[in-house]
């Protein structure tokens, strides 16, 4: 059996990295109101740790019922409900953990909860797994995608460590995109240009906080999208399918719910399929030895379409990040349609404080 953990402040976890982090109430009430979400791609038996059963329960039934009516498709399994305010001995039978992301803050709730230290990643793969999800591996990944083709985006972000470090960066790069090592969706990036100068104060809070700063140059983005892949025990990486998200102000707000040809023929006006083919391929040859096998379960590379030299021109920037952990992409494809026809889109929204997943069909 296998305990499935939906820990959405996995990000600012990483950030701060302390055992006893207390995640933003923001990040609580996701956890909360969303904490049902693992029910979706577990395994009939599994278990979903969540701090109210009630509450995911009643999501559950709501998204499977939208699930089957919008796209046809079932959706939950014969699960267990695992509370974190009564912890079962599922916690203590379990053979395995699969949360949204490990982080040290995590691993000590979990050993509140009775968790065996067998089952959960020591201090030494903590701090590996952490460096590993550092922006810089991002970096280090995009320049070997370069034989992808001509109109793919390969110039690697700078790791600045020092306040005159990012503003060389932004003089030879003209208008700059800044971020820090660690963040989550749309924070800790700031954007700077001749019209706008670094954010001095902010840049030297990060500094101190987190050692450095990813400065890299800014791109017309036309739009988000994003490859899913499964790391494996023996350290080969699966291509599992495209992610087509949309953001606002930088955050997450939903993806497009539809099988892998209908995906690819709707990013055919942006990428031909061939240069798809070719990024995941090269991501599943380049990225591995990056990780050197410290990292398994799924991740996500976040990438776009960016307006090229003419107006029917588009560049794919191939690597904007690099996700060690599951993606809201993971997610939309336990909820992929069987039919080509049929294309539904999956939203995260906050309404008075609450947040709610909605399923709607666009056929």
């Amino acid at each position: 059996m296998t305990v499935h953990i939906f820990n959405p402040e996995h990000d600012l976890a990483l950030a701060a990295n302390l055992a006893n982090f207390t995640a933003p109430h923001a990040g609580r009430q996701l956890r909360y109101d969303l904490g049902f979400l693992p029910a979706l791609w577990a395994a009939d038996g599994d278990a979903v740790l969540t701090d109210n059963v009630e509450q995911a329960e009643r999501m559950l039934r709501k998204v499977a019922i939208a699930a089957k009516k919008q796209l046809g498709l079932h959706v939950g399994r014969n699960i267990q409900w695992v509370p974190t305010d009564q912890p079962s001995e599922s916690l203590r039978r379990a053979d395995a953990l699969s949360p949204w992301g490990w982080d040290a803050a995590l691993v000590a709730r979990l050993k509140r909860l009775g968790v065996a230290d067998g089952l959960l990643p020591s201090a030494d793969r903590l701090a590996a797994l952490r460096n590993l999800s550092h922006r810089r591996t991002a970096a280090q990944l995009l320049p070997l995608l370069a034989d992808c083709g001509d109109n793919v985006i390969c110039a690697a972000p700078a790791e600045c460590h020092t306040q005159e470090e990012a503003e060389q960066a932004l003089q030879r790069y003209g208008r700059a995109v800044v971020k820090a090592p660690w963040s989550s969706s749309g924070r800790g990036i700031r954007f700077a240009g001749p019209d706008q100068g670094l954010q001095t104060g902010w840049l030297r809070n990060v500094l101190a906080q987190q050692g450095s700063v990813m400065v890299e140059p800014y791109y017309n983005k036309v739009k988000d999208f994003g490859m899913e892949f499964t790391a494996r025990a023996d350290g080969s990486l699966t291509y599992c399918g495209l992610s087509l998200f949309h953001t606002q102000n930088g955050a997450y707000t939903g993806n497009v719910l539809a099988t892998e040809s209908a995906k690819r023929e709707m990013m055919g006006r942006y990428v031909p399929a061939h240069l798809i083919d070719k990024v995941a391929e090269s991501v599943c040859r380049c990225l591995p030895p990056l990780l050197e096998g410290r990292y398994q379960g799924p991740l996500g590379v976040d990438m776009m379409v960016c307006a090229g030299p003419s107006a029917d021109a588009f560049l794919l920037h191939p690597c904007v990040e690099v996700n060690l952990r599951r993606t809201m992409g993971h997610v939309a494809l336990a909820l992929t349609p069987a039919d080509d026809e049929v294309t539904g889109v999956m939203r995260i929204a906050c309404t008075g404080g609450r947040y709610q997943m909605d399923i709607t069909c666009r056929s």
